[in-house]
Parts: structure tokens; C-alpha cells; sequence
């Protein structure tokens, strides 16, 4: 049994806050009520925290997936404090190594391999050795003075955005202890926990749709509470990307934030994945399941050679498909000045839709495949 020391720091506050937030919060609900006003002053900071957290902490400081005005990164460096998770080079120490040895139980500081309780909190009550103080792997953020602000300032902001912010909405208002309540108690509280869900239930519950390496899983249920989070198998694959929810409908409010501040230069060097990677992520897994069941399942060999040369042709369609389209955006990029380099602009971008028209067919063929995986033998034709 892992007898390592008891943090009593942690320990008394995240006890003492959860408990108080059940408590105080509803009877002071049932005795004064709340109105619009202070639900409202919950919201906005429930969001502030946890987009900077989300958009600052994490897709900014910790993987670098696009670049911040000074003013930005000084907006989150105060709601990270708000949010009371660590200061940044703490929060982003932890999650480097977490990302670097995700799932070794001696060295990922919040493995989900020690099962729900330990990834959501366990880790933060005790000193373990897997979460010991190691700046070694953010000497690039010790060169970010506002990083280093908010590491020797860390204490007072927050007090300051936990309490006195909270405190000042209510007191323009004429309710500080309403405020107080839901803007600093229970936000604070709910801010913390959806977040420790993504360390926890985000590598237990949902499916694994680019990666099997790791335990990470996306699941759209969590993304609609952490703030586009919950799409985690896709962030574990594609952790260079500035978006956690790849689809246009995936639900990914950091996405858009930091997308609508590029539209003004508070963002900018956005980086992404592209169609191509993504889409041979999903066909490797969709192949590698698809094999295991034919194991499973003892289907014939006539289906699994099938399906082999169906990968195998959905690979190299996809591969054309990728150089007929930088060859058309290069060739779109470019200026026409004269009729016939028009007409061989024509002529790749037509040879371009081709070959997208002829991947479409491809991934019909391939998921009709997998849907009638161990039915009797499929037509080649």
C-alpha cells in the first residue's frame, strides 16, 4: 500500500470547499435566494477559469499549439489563478510528464492505471514521488515573464480573484455573501472538478477513435463541461493541435475562442493536424479492430484478405488524394496571367476532385466492409 506523506494543505481544502459549497450555498439559496445577477457573476467566472485553463494552461502553455498577444496570456494567467489548479509552472510540469509517460504508474503524476480516484484527485492529496516539483521540462515558460509573474505572485492572485473579485461584483450589486457563494465557493468548486474529470474519466469512458497507445478516449458528453476537452483520444494523437473537437460541430468553445482571436491578433501560428493524418489515425485503428475481430470471430481467410487489400487501397487513394490537393492549392495560390496556365490550373483542379470524388467511394467501401465484417464472403467488384 502507498503510504506517501499526506499533503494537509490540499487535503483540508479540498475537503473544506466541497463540503461548505453543499452546505452553505443551498441554505443561503433557501433563506435569500439568488437572482439573475449573481447566477450570472457564476457563469462568467465558471467560464473565465475554465478557459484559461483550457486555452492558457493547456493548448497554449503546455503544447505550444499557437502563439499569444501579451495581453491574452496575462488574462490567463489570472484566471488560472482564479481557478486555484497551480500556478502554470506547475500545472504545466505535471501535464508534460503526464503526456510523456501517460499511464506509467510510477511516473505519469496522475495515471489512470491507479484506477478513477487517484487520476480525479488522489494524486493531489499525497506527495508522491510521480508528481514531485521538476522545472526541467518548462525551462522554455521560465523565460516568459508573465509566467514568472504569476509564479512569485501566485498566493495573493488568489486571494484577490477568489475573494475579492467575487466580493467586489456582489458589493456593486448589494449582496457580497451571494457572490461569494456562487461566484467563489461553488465555482470554484465545480471549475476544479471538471477539470480533474479529463485526468480521470476522460481516460476511462468514451471511445478510441485515432489511438489505442494510450488510454485517453473522446467522449462528447465530458466535452460539453470542459470546454471542448472531452475529445481526448484526438488531443493524445494530436497533441500539437490548437483543437480538441477536430469536426466543425464538435462542441470546442477554446477552438473557437482562440480561432476568433486570430481574427484580431491576439492568436496567431494556429497549428493543426491535417485531413490526411487524421484520417489514416481513424483507418489504422478501424483496421487493427477489425483484424482482432476476425481473430476473435474466426472468419475466414479469404475475408481477412479482403479487408487487408482494402486498407491497403484506402492508403493509397488517400495518399493521392493528399498530393492532388496541395498540388491545387499550390497551383490556386498562384496568379494567372495567361490562358494556358489557367487552363492547367483547370485541369488539377478537375484531377483533384477526381481523386476526392474517388476517396468518398473508397470510405463507403471500407465502412460497408467493416458494418458486414464475418457475413459471407463480400464481392471484390
Amino acid at each position: 500500500m502507498d503510504k506517501a506523506p499526506i499533503n494537509w494543505t490540499n487535503t483540508v481544502l479540498f475537503i473544506a470547499t466541497p463540503v461548505f459549497a453543499i452546505t452553505l450555498v443551498p441554505l443561503y439559496g433557501y433563506f435569500h435566494g439568488y437572482d439573475l445577477y449573481e447566477w450570472m457573476v457564476f457563469i462568467l467566472l465558471m467560464a473565465f477559469c475554465g478557459m484559461s485553463i483550457t486555452g492558457g494552461y493547456h493548448r497554449l502553455w503546455s503544447h505550444k499549439t499557437y502563439r499569444a498577444h501579451p495581453s491574452l496570456r496575462f488574462v490567463f494567467a489570472i484566471g488560472g489563478a482564479c481557478a486555484l489548479q497551480n500556478d502554470i509552472l506547475h500545472w504545466v510540469s505535471d501535464h508534460r510528464r503526464h503526456h510523456r509517460y501517460v499511464d506509467n504508474n510510477d511516473r505519469d503524476p496522475y495515471s489512470a492505471g491507479k484506477g478513477f480516484w487517484f487520476s480525479h484527485i488522489g494524486w493531489i492529496l499525497r506527495n508522491y514521488k510521480s508528481a514531485t516539483n521538476d522545472f526541467s521540462n518548462v525551462k522554455d515558460l521560465q523565460k516568459d515573464p508573465i509566467v514568472c509573474w504569476q509564479h512569485t505572485h501566485y498566493l495573493k492572485l488568489v486571494l484577490i480573484t477568489n475573494i475579492g473579485v467575487p466580493a467586489f461584483l456582489g458589493y456593486l450589486h448589494g449582496d457580497i455573501i451571494a457572490c461569494l457563494l456562487l461566484g467563489g465557493l461553488l465555482r470554484l468548486v465545480l471549475s476544479q472538478h471538471a477539470t480533474y474529470l479529463i485526468n480521470s474519466l476522460a481516460h476511462m469512458w468514451g471511445q478510441q477513435t485515432y489511438s489505442d497507445s494510450s488510454s485517453a478516449r473522446d467522449n462528447s458528453w465530458l466535452a460539453l463541461i470542459t470546454y471542448g476537452e472531452g475529445y481526448h483520444n484526438y488531443h493524445h494523437t494530436f497533441q500539437w493541435d490548437y483543437r480538441n473537437g477536430v469536426k466543425w460541430w464538435h462542441y470546442d468553445p477554446t477552438k473557437w475562442m482562440i480561432k476568433l482571436c486570430s481574427l484580431v491578433g491576439l492568436t496567431q501560428d494556429l497549428k493543426r493536424s491535417t485531413l490526411a493524418q487524421i484520417e489514416e489515425a481513424k483507418l489504422e485503428m478501424q483496421y487493427r479492430i477489425a483484424t482482432e475481430h476476425c481473430e476473435l470471430l474466426n472468419i475466414p481467410e479469404n475475408w481477412r484478405l479482403c479487408l487487408e487489400q482494402e486498407y491497403e487501397q484506402f492508403l493509397k487513394t488517400l495518399q493521392l488524394w493528399t498530393d492532388h490537393r496541395q498540388a491545387w492549392y499550390e497551383t490556386k495560390g498562384k496568379k494567372i496571367q495567361r490562358s494556358l496556365e489557367h487552363w492547367d490550373q483547370l485541369q488539377v483542379r478537375d484531377k483533384y476532385k477526381e481523386v476526392q470524388y474517388s476517396l468518398k467511394i473508397q470510405r463507403r467501401r471500407w465502412q460497408k466492409m467493416l458494418r458486414n465484417l464475418g457475413e459471407p464472403f463480400p464481392n471484390p467488384a
